[in-house]
């Protein structure tokens, strides 16, 4: 997998203070995305060891809140076979930090089994993420007023939740 940027002592995408992955890799490609670069799966460098370790440490001051995933897409395929061990380490090494992620695709049909991004992978990563923001970026439906979402048909939604009970609970 490759990734874009780590962006760490982030504000803006989740709550508190954050360290934010953004993949490479997505094939939504929506119209007025802020950061289309990052839809090619080689754009950046390559998400290797060094880089998980890097921001694993950048969690675990108390003030940090947690992680968020961003893209392109942590949910297409081949971003999950290497995303999920990685969660695996963070909840592992970092107790008590909380993770976001992003997606342009719906949880409960596009990321539901048998959906067009569910793999092995997708129920276990899943339970490690506790607010998911899915939905494709809708440029008509954008306003800076909506928080923690680009556009009016995402959804902020408690993942935690949803993997407990199969239920979509938007939270914001």
């Amino acid at each position: 997998m490759h990734y874009s940027a780590v962006k760490y002592f982030d504000i803006a995408n989740g709550t508190g203070v954050r360290t934010v992955l953004f993949v490479s890799g997505c094939r939504n490609h929506c119209k007025g995305c802020f950061q289309p670069e990052t839809w090619d799966f080689a754009h950046g460098e390559v998400f290797t060891g060094e880089t998980e370790d890097a921001i694993i440490e950048s969690l675990k001051p108390p003030y940090i809140a947690g992680l968020t995933l961003l893209g392109g897409d942590p949910f297409e395929p081949e971003n999950q076979k290497c995303l999920l061990p990685f969660l695996r380490r963070v909840k592992e090494k970092c107790a008590g930090k909380n993770i976001w992620a992003y997606t342009g695709y719906l949880l409960d049909t596009d990321l539901a089994e048998g959906g067009k991004c569910a793999t092995g992978d997708t129920k276990e990563m899943l339970s490690y993420i506790d607010v998911l923001v899915d939905g494709p970026f809708v440029e008509k439906e954008y306003s800076i007023q909506l928080k923690f979402k680009g556009s009016a048909n995402q959804r902020v939604i408690d993942c935690k939740h949803y993997v407990d009970t199969g239920e979509i609970r938007e939270i914001m």
